[in-house]
């Protein structure tokens, strides 16, 4: 398993692998624009060179970029879903430029008064589909939300029917969250009660899909659907839950990304501590 950690590429994405190589981590993520404007963030040659020549220096073998929160593929609006798409676009050319291993989408919400959840799929997808017509190489990863109001993919089912609808692309994947699948009623804090989920997520998507990983505790329990992060180990999930989320040999050599606030080289310290500890209490 690749471990590393959200980190700022204030600076450049150079910056980012700096960040990301003070902290011991394996694989980084960032988000390649700033995450509260719309405008696209287009890296310049020497900036993209910088980058590639940092990752070869450095001790990290993944990149992934996180699309801003901004997007909303399923909006009612066209001019959201403009923006969104054009936004998308972005993100997935700045990840064939630096090679990330995927961009990582929340794939929308219907809102309110956004409609029948159906049909803000049927939006969602034809925009991540128009994404993928767009551009060519880099991988788009959905991740699995905790299904506060309208939000799209909180449940395999509706991340498989996301897929399909959107055409079922070979780039097209999965992320899945710690956090959200806790949040969203999927039990994963024991070993077992994982190793079920992950049998449920194969029979509705395909392990196959399975590309990324987010390692977040919750603040809030099981079925709470709301979306709060709280370090590895100090949630409801708990160190056994997160030990056996880092340990799941399944997820063995996916890339693996806590997302903390200004994340320091003690957290992914603790979650290596983790995933010892889960594979110690597997084989015992």
């Amino acid at each position: 398993m690749l471990i590393g950690a959200h980190v700022s590429p204030a600076g450049g994405p150079a910056k980012a692998v700096e960040r990301g190589t003070e902290r011991g981590c394996d694989a980084i993520q960032f988000f390649n624009q700033s995450p509260r404007a719309w405008r696209p963030r287009v890296y310049s040659p020497d900036e993209v060179a910088e980058f590639h020549a940092a990752m070869a220096e450095s001790g990290l073998q993944a990149l992934m970029i996180h699309a801003v929160y901004l997007l909303n593929c399923a909006s009612e609006d066209p001019e959201i879903r403009g923006k969104s798409l054009t936004a998308l676009v972005a993100a997935l050319d700045a990840g064939a430029a630096l090679g990330a291993h995927c961009v990582v989408l929340h794939p929308g919400s219907a809102l309110k008064g956004g409609g029948p959840v159906d049909e803000a799929l049927e939006r969602a997808a034809a925009t991540i589909a128009e994404a993928l017509a767009r551009t060519e190489s880099c991988p788009l990863h959905l991740e699995d939300t905790a299904g506060a109001g309208g939000t799209l993919g909180r449940s395999f089912e509706e991340l498989a029917t996301l897929i399909e609808a959107a055409g079922g692309d070979e780039r097209l994947g999965v992320c899945l969250d710690s956090c959200h699948l806790l949040a969203s009623g999927y039990d994963i804090r024991t070993a077992d009660g994982l190793a079920s989920v992950v049998d449920d997520f194969d029979a509705a998507v395909g392990l196959g899909r399975l590309g990324s990983l987010h390692l977040n505790d919750s603040q809030t329990p099981l079925g709470s659907n709301v979306d709060r992060h709280a370090d590895p180990g100090e949630g409801h999930l708990g160190r056994e839950g997160c030990a056996a989320f880092l340990s799941e040999p399944r997820f063995e050599e996916l890339p693996c990304v806590l997302e903390l606030n200004g994340p320091e080289k003690k957290d992914i310290d603790l979650a290596r501590e983790l995933r010892e500890e889960g594979r110690a209490a597997r084989e015992g």
